[in-house]
């Protein structure tokens, strides 16, 4: 009861009577619900696990409990750790459209709202050490209503163009006001358009939709350049065909955090059969970051946050 009852009733606080409070006490309680619900997974597995150690052994139940509760807290205190420490992942793609190499940089499902300033702080600290030629935000890069533009100030700092698609947790907000604070900010926002990074490279931008054929529609309107590198931005790992058949050289998406708590993840496979890296079909490609934030708990256990690092290079040319 003393496990069950506030588990129960930290969601009803979190989602319910805390969701749009933006005081400092109404968040760390939020943040203290939210880990609350991210240990009770970690707690049944260790529990049942020590259940069937209890039954073919002389382990007490009492020295059994002892380990259950110690478990539980070492990996949901090091699921914390990783969760707030993402790591780079760097991809390495050649491409004959490249006049000369590019680097971009993705993040996505940043959940700035769940989490914090000094948090996409620290990213966006980490993303110009990288010295890319541009940014990438794959949407959820917001999910919370009333965040101002003093909270999100740190991408101004980004030294290089900043480009973003919409997740479907911005959908959930103040839309219109998220896309006039990111604008002001100086982030290029691709809602069905497409802009020229560089003569050779085409940044396309879909807005996320439940449709599974939103982008195979979006793409018919959008007008594509065929000389160019096309790189898509879409949240959700869908729509890969669709990109092959429209010449969509690399899509990247994010969404599935890869299913953050183990073993989320596996349930995330069997709706998104794309969740986690790279898929290819043809010529075209698609990366699926594991996202670089959290929802909800700040706590991944059998995933990583990651920024992921795209290091493109023109197709070396053979010699005759």
């Amino acid at each position: 009861m003393i496990i069950l009852v506030p588990l129960a009733g930290s969601q009803i606080i979190s989602r319910v009577y805390l969701r749009h409070n933006r005081h400092r006490w109404a968040r760390s309680l939020r943040r203290v619900a939210d880990f609350w619900l991210g240990m009770s997974p970690v707690l049944l597995m260790c529990l049942l696990t020590f259940e069937l150690i209890v039954l073919f052994s002389d382990l007490t139940n009492h020295a059994a409990a002892i380990w259950v509760l110690g478990l539980t807290l070492s990996l949901a205190f090091t699921g914390l750790i990783v969760a707030i420490s993402p790591f780079v992942e760097t991809i390495h793609l050649t491409s004959s459209k490249l006049d000369k190499p590019v680097r971009f940089v993705q993040i996505t499902d940043v959940h700035i709202g769940s989490r914090s300033r000094t948090f996409l702080e620290k990213i966006i600290f980490r993303i110009n050490r990288l010295n890319p030629d541009f940014v990438c935000i794959t949407g959820d890069f917001i999910d919370a209503s009333g965040i101002q533009e003093s909270e999100l100030l740190s991408v101004k700092s980004l030294a290089c163009p900043v480009y973003f698609c919409l997740g479907n947790h911005e959908k959930y907000e103040d839309l219109d006001q998220i896309i006039r604070r990111l604008k002001n900010l100086g982030v290029n926002v691709l809602r069905s358009d497409a802009m020229m990074f560089r003569d050779d490279i085409q940044v396309i931008g879909i807005d996320d939709m439940e449709d599974p054929l939103q982008v195979e529609k979006e793409l018919k309107n959008i007008k594509l350049d065929p000389g160019a590198l096309k790189l898509l931005l879409y949240h959700r790992p869908r729509g890969l065909e669709a990109a092959a058949e429209a010449g969509i050289d690399l899509t990247i998406s994010g969404h599935t955090h890869n299913g953050q708590i183990f073993p989320f993840n596996l349930l995330v496979r069997r709706v998104f059969n794309r969740s986690k890296g790279m898929y290819q079909i043809g010529d075209s490609r698609q990366y699926v970051s594991q996202g670089t934030g959290t929802w909800g708990p700040v706590m991944r256990l059998g995933t990583r946050s990651e920024i992921t690092l795209f290091d493109y290079k023109p197709e070396p040319q053979m010699n005759c």
